[in-house]
């Protein structure tokens, strides 16, 4: 088994990745490392997209290609990173091989299969995600998922009690992704394809949004506004700590956003903005 990676410069990440599943279209891993993102994909010699197209796909923002050679079992070992984590005291969010909480009745058990879209929990952009969720005081009404991957910041939302919940995604994976992932967790959730870098310019809206995307996109976000009122309560994610001040400020000056609250963990940060 091969694995062919693809390093990009973070900063275009979002339109590297959109032309990168032109030839991967069933997905790719993605693994972030500050100022630059890898996405790789697997199979055998000869299965793999040439390396002339791939490095045509990335184009001024390739920084590196590597392929490595990996274990047989590899598609077994994988597992052992994807571990249940709790947050905030009240979720429980773990994949389907993983024994669910021994106290059921004190945490939310969340569901998520992790091998088609980023998404599971664990990573700290969606776990800060999460806690800004659990923190917002009256749960309820509508709420859109930008970005919505996996589909858990979706699932958890209509858990609480948001409703109706609905998601978009760029990739079709991740669409499809989530909706199993909906009914593996017995919830109701509109979701759909969409592509806010290269759509219509307005993002979708609702009273509560969540947007655990890179910073071009939220910048894009920002700038583009939404489709009818901006939201009573946005959240955002996927940023480096050193890029919230310009996300925040980005907010405030083009729709009138400013920040409630701020989480951070490492080197990420999240964002909960009002109007």
């Amino acid at each position: 088994m091969i694995r062919l990676a693809i390093r990009v410069a973070r900063a275009e990440a979002e339109v590297a990745l959109a032309e990168l599943l032109a030839l991967a279209p069933a997905g790719v891993e993605e693994v972030d490392h500050g100022e630059t993102v890898e996405y790789a994909v697997y199979g055998a010699e000869g299965e793999l997209p040439t390396l002339p197209a791939v490095r045509a796909a990335a184009g001024d923002a390739l920084v590196a290609v590597t392929t490595t050679r990996i274990a047989d079992d590899w598609a077994s070992r994988w597992r052992d990173f994807h571990v249940p984590v709790t947050i905030g005291g009240r979720l429980h969010v773990r994949p389907p091989w993983a024994d669910p909480p021994a106290d059921p009745g004190s945490l939310l058990d969340i569901v998520i299969e992790p091998n088609q879209a980023f998404g599971t929990g664990a990573h700290a952009t969606t776990r800060l995600c999460l806690e800004a969720l659990l923190a917002l005081d009256e749960p309820g009404g509508p709420l859109v998922d930008l970005g919505c991957g996996s589909g858990v910041l979706a699932i958890v939302a209509a858990k609480l009690g948001w409703n109706p919940v609905s998601g978009l995604d760029h990739e079709h994976t991740a669409v499809e992704a989530a909706r199993e992932n909906a009914r593996a967790n017995a919830v109701t959730l509109d979701l759909r394809h969409g592509d806010l870098l290269h759509g219509d310019g307005a993002a979708p809206s609702a009273p509560t949004v969540v947007a655990n995307l890179l910073r071009p996109l939220l910048a894009h976000i920002a700038e583009n506004g939404f489709a009818g009122e901006p939201p009573r309560t946005l959240i955002v994610s996927g940023l480096l700590r050193t890029e919230a001040d310009a996300i925040a400020g980005a907010f405030a000056r083009e729709q009138g956003l400013r920040e409630q609250a701020r989480r951070e963990h490492g080197d990420w940060a999240a964002l909960t903005l009002v109007p």
